[in-house]
């Protein structure tokens, strides 16, 4: 374990030679260009995730569409929050956000859906779901002590994604099961 730096002139010294590093200071203990990147990465999969949640609400039809398209449409806006976050994260180390939407399906972890059937739509949310979940502990994981805010921000999206997870879980759960059976 590193001793702790009490020498508060020497913290002063430091904070002041790479002041244009904003928060990034010797403590970092994180490939920062690594970090970099994979926020870019989540960026791109929230993206992905508000145009598939949009597409969603606006094509939802049928009987039981305007609570399952209401849903949508609130996950595409805490969507929407977590890419401005990320993209906020982004800046804050020093980097670019990457909203150019050359190569977004490619750099993002899920994937976009332009189903029809309302199940379905509900399935691939819910697969999307997950593999953020996936993602975003083994990020979190990763990131462990080395950048504890950039890993508080993807155990906050985490816990978000996880929400949307179960509130998903739950729109199949309800679904008449004829309705299930077509959309299998």
């Amino acid at each position: 374990m590193a001793e702790f730096l009490s020498d508060i002139s020497t913290i002063r010294e430091r904070a002041r030679a790479e002041i244009d590093k904003g928060p990034v200071t010797d403590a970092y203990g994180a490939d920062l260009e690594r970090v970099i990147q994979v926020c870019n990465e989540a960026l791109a999969t929230e993206l992905v995730c508000v145009l598939r949640y949009k597409r969603h609400y606006y094509t939802a039809t049928g009987i039981h569409a305007e609570p399952v398209a209401k849903e949508f449409l609130e996950h595409a806006a805490d969507e929407q929050d977590h890419a401005d976050r990320l993209a906020e994260r982004i800046a804050q180390l020093g980097g670019e956000p990457d909203f150019s939407p050359q190569g977004l399906a490619t750099r993002s972890h899920t994937e976009y859906d332009a189903s029809l059937d309302l199940v379905e739509m509900i399935k691939e949310d819910l697969v999307a779901e997950r593999i953020a979940i996936a993602s975003y502990t083994e990020i979190a994981q990763w990131l462990g002590d080395g950048d504890p805010t950039t890993r508080r921000l993807f155990e906050s999206l985490l816990a978000n994604e996880e929400e949307h997870a179960d509130d998903l879980r739950g729109l199949l759960e309800r679904l008449p099961n004829e309705l299930k059976k077509a959309g299998s």
